[in-house]
């Protein structure tokens, strides 16, 4: 149970408390949506602790009192650490609550510059976005930035996702896999459908792949995956991995994880970079693509103004998986296994090979398609007898995922992610 719960007596759409009963009645009436209901509980319960008063007592005051107690309430929350926009938003709430118990408070909402955010961001371009999906260090890491940017999915809806929502689509073979996004989803997060609107979105081939793979080391971690499961579960080592793999990933993990992997990919203004920032992304590249406005709102998961939802035809599936395909999400990016075919001349280049051998790597390398094809020829070149120079001059290391964060600690930085998994990283000088 949740603090807000049991501090006002809350069960369902109702209350210990009558007077917040009737506000509840009221929201349950208009929408009742989760995370409706947990928001203005948090507003009423945060009311509360300010003026020392239950509920009930508090729509016992006069209108004037009840104004002014409101009024200094806000603008303590105007002095703390909180946005002009959450503070407009508890007002709402605030207002709504007394009205339904008979009071209408006279509040003056606070002034919200055009534009206005409590905080910075940066969305990063389609080529750093790439980066850090390829820097993140884990299959799942660059599966998440990677269906965050192409889904365009919120973080909670995200987190929210089961595996059998796209067990389907992974199976029939599609390039291009429809992620569906529905109210059932607020039982594991109320935020997760945002206003009760179902739709659907998709992810692209990038993410698909990577999404694969992610799911197949999956199955060799724990040996098989439910449908009932998250499709991304949590990081944290606190719980036992059977009860890991069926807890979501939490909304402040995935965040860190978000910075962490632009930071990792060289982006300065790091520290402003949010899952947010990816759905931001992931406007701009429908827009570039000069996909139909109507698509892109769906795809958003936005309702169309006016009357122009209920003439949107959204039963055309692969209708819109075509125009949705068309999108291109790194317009001047190579493909993947481009990348992984300049990694491994990079790191030919890096273990010190004669300039002969290299360019039969690159031979081999433009003869096949994948670097897999070709990793045979490349093997009977005897790469493996050569290894890194371990000199001062040259101070390299190839290290594995989970030994990362350790020697980012100890003054050594990320140069690159290699095809076998492995990370290079370099001691800063």
């Amino acid at each position: 149970m949740k603090t807000w719960e049991s501090f006002l007596k809350v069960d369902g759409w109702t209350s210990g408390y009558p007077s917040v009963s009737k506000a509840l009645r009221h929201y349950a009436r208009r929408i009742k949506s989760e995370r409706t209901r947990e928001t203005f509980c948090s507003a009423l319960i945060r009311l509360c602790k300010y003026c020392g008063l239950n509920p009930d007592e508090l729509v016992s005051l006069s209108v004037e009192d009840a104004s002014k107690t409101c009024q200094d309430f806000l603008d303590s929350l105007r002095d703390g650490d909180f946005s002009i926009r959450y503070i407009n938003t508890t007002l709402a709430y605030l207002k709504v609550f007394f009205r339904e118990n008979g009071l209408e408070l006279k509040l003056e909402r606070y002034h919200q510059p055009t534009r206005y955010r409590k905080r910075p961001e940066y969305v990063p371009t389609p080529d750093e976005i790439f980066r850090m999906a390829y820097a993140s260090g884990s299959t799942e890491n660059r599966a998440i930035i990677l269906m965050l940017y192409t889904s365009g999915l919120r973080n909670s809806t995200l987190r929210a996702l089961r595996y059998g929502d796209v067990r389907g689509e992974l199976e029939s073979g599609f390039t291009v896999v429809k992620i569906p996004v529905y109210p059932e989803m607020k039982k594991i997060d109320p935020a997760a459908c945002k206003g009760n609107i179902p739709y659907y979105t998709f992810a692209d081939a990038e993410t698909v792949k990577a999404l694969k793979e992610y799911l197949e080391e999956r199955r060799r971690i724990f040996g098989s995956i439910d449908d009932r499961e998250p499709l991304f579960y949590s990081a944290t080592r606190r719980f036992p991995p059977q009860k890991q793999r069926r807890t979501p990933a939490s909304k402040i993990g995935l965040d860190k994880m978000v910075k962490r992997s632009a930071r990792l990919a060289g982006i300065k203004q790091w520290r402003d970079v949010t899952p947010h920032c990816l759905r931001k992304a992931f406007e701009s590249a429908l827009r570039n693509n000069r996909l139909d406005p109507k698509d892109q709102e769906f795809l958003m998961g936005h309702i169309l103004p006016g009357s122009q939802d209920a003439y949107y035809d959204y039963t055309k599936v692969e209708e819109l998986r075509r125009k949705y395909a068309s999108v291109e999400f790194f317009p001047s990016r190579a493909s993947s296994e481009e990348l992984r075919k300049r990694q491994v001349l990079d790191m030919v280049r890096i273990l010190g090979l004669p300039e002969d051998r290299i360019k039969r790597v690159e031979e081999a390398l433009a003869k096949y398609k994948t670097v897999d094809e070709a990793m045979g020829e490349i093997r009977r070149l005897a790469l493996e007898g050569y290894k890194i120079r371990e000199k001062n001059s040259d101070p390299k290391k190839i290290v594995r995922e989970e030994e990362l964060e350790h020697y980012l600690s100890e003054e050594w930085e990320f140069v690159s992610v290699l095809p076998s998994g492995r990370i290079l990283v370099r001691r800063t000088l």
